[in-house]
This record gives structure tokens, sequence and C-alpha cells, in this order.
């Protein structure tokens, strides 16, 4: 993990110098198209953080064991760093394009529900309490994880399954590609890695932190026992005094 945030700076400066200095403007949409570059990776890493909460959210109901709970809550809050990347980058390239901050596409609403759903979850975790490790609260966030990450595929698919106004990423539904030069995939490539390590990393540290607090739950658990036999010691002590 240490090793992490280098490759995360060196890439995300060339990420930079590639997407303003080295990859043509698009023909069509202008300047405002980089931004492009941008939101495909932070949509890529938002699924994977919640398809990786929903594989650690199953470990955790069959295994029961904590680690597995904190990798997923930590996927979670990673995952929605990203999904609210895309929120918040998808209106700034739509405006200029489409003449509206936000519509009702298919692509757009059901990206909305996902990081609604995933952010029900952070608030079920946040008011079942910090230390339910092994309770309801954990449990039904677990489930909610696993359920909540169908939404991709729908969102995967909701360009080709309706009429929609987002543009094809990759592969249009005519069958033609939807970067035109070399130089754009490329840039797309570097930018998606730099953001899976940033994510990987990110992950990492959240896993961290969360199993850190439940040692330090537990020294402080310890330590209340110790204080509460220590004093029941003493007070039997002076009573025979």
């Amino acid at each position: 993990m240490r090793v992490l945030p280098l490759p995360v700076a060196l890439g995300m400066l060339a990420s930079l110098c590639a997407v303003f200095w080295w990859v043509p403007t698009e023909r069509v949409q202008g300047a405002v198209q980089r931004i492009f570059y941008f939101h495909v990776p932070s949509a890529w890493c938002c699924f994977l953080a919640f398809g990786l909460a929903s594989v650690t959210s199953a470990a955790y109901l069959w295994k029961r064991h904590r680690d597995w709970d904190n990798a997923a809550r930590a996927a979670v809050e990673t995952g929605m760093l990203f999904a609210t990347a895309v929120l918040i980058t998808g209106p700034i390239w739509a405006r200029p394009i489409w003449g509206v901050w936000w519509t009702w596409d298919s692509r757009l609403t059901t990206m909305l529900v996902l990081w609604l759903i995933f952010a029900a979850y952070l608030l079920l975790r946040a008011f079942s309490g910090e230390r339910d490790g092994g309770s309801s609260g954990a449990r039904f966030a677990a489930v909610l994880a696993i359920v909540g990450t169908l939404d991709i595929p729908l969102i995967m698919l909701s360009t080709r399954l309706w009429r929609t106004v987002h543009p094809a990423v990759l592969k249009t539904s005519e069958g033609g590609s939807g970067l035109s030069d070399p130089r754009m995939i490329t840039t797309l490539i570097l930018c998606t890695l730099t953001f899976m390590i940033m994510f990987a990393w990110l992950w990492a540290l959240g896993a961290r932190s969360l199993r850190l607090d439940d040692q330090v739950a537990l020294l402080e658990e310890r330590g209340d026992r110790l204080a509460m036999a220590t004093g029941s010691n003493t007070s039997t002590g002076e009573a025979t005094v």
C-alpha cells in the first residue's frame, strides 16, 4: 500500500498532460469532450468498487468475519467518491452539449439510483452504530450492497434497452467506435489505469482504518472491563478492612 501513492501521482500527472496537451480535440463536441477522460474512468471505478462491495458483503454473510465487513464498507465509501465524481462531471459535460444540466435519460437515472442505494448503505451503517459488527445493521447493509449492485448491469445496458441521448463510449449501437483517434483510446486507457490504482489505494486505506478502529475499540473494551474488575476488588478490599 505504501508504494501506491507514487504511481498514482505519476499517473495523474501523465493523464493531465495527455488530456490537455496530447489528445486531439473532438471534432463535434470541442474542448468540453476532454472531461470524458475523467468521467468514464470514474464510472468504471465506481462499478468496480460496488462490485467488490457486493462480493465482500456476500463473504461476510457467509463467514461472518469482521474483516469482510470492513472490506465491503471501505469499498462502498470509496465507490461513493467515484460515483459522486460521475454525477458532477456528467452535468458539466452535458450543459454545453445538450443545453441542460440534467435530463431523466435512462443511463443518468439508473446511475442516480445506484448513488442513492449506496448512500442509503452509508446512512444505514451510520445510524446502526460504529460498533455493529455481527449485528443486524451490518447484515442488512450487506444485503443492500448485494441487491444494489444489480443496478450496474442496467446502467451498462441502458443505452441499448431504452431510448437515450447518452452517447456510447467505445462502441456505438451501429457497430462503430465512439473514439475516432488512437490517441483518444491511449489516453482513456492511461486515465483508467491511474484511477484504478487510486481506487486500490483509497480502498486499502479505508479498510485499514476500519480495522484499526476495531482494534482500538477492543482495547477500550478490555480497559473498561479491567477497570471495573479492579474497582470491584478495591471495593471488596476496603469492605474487608
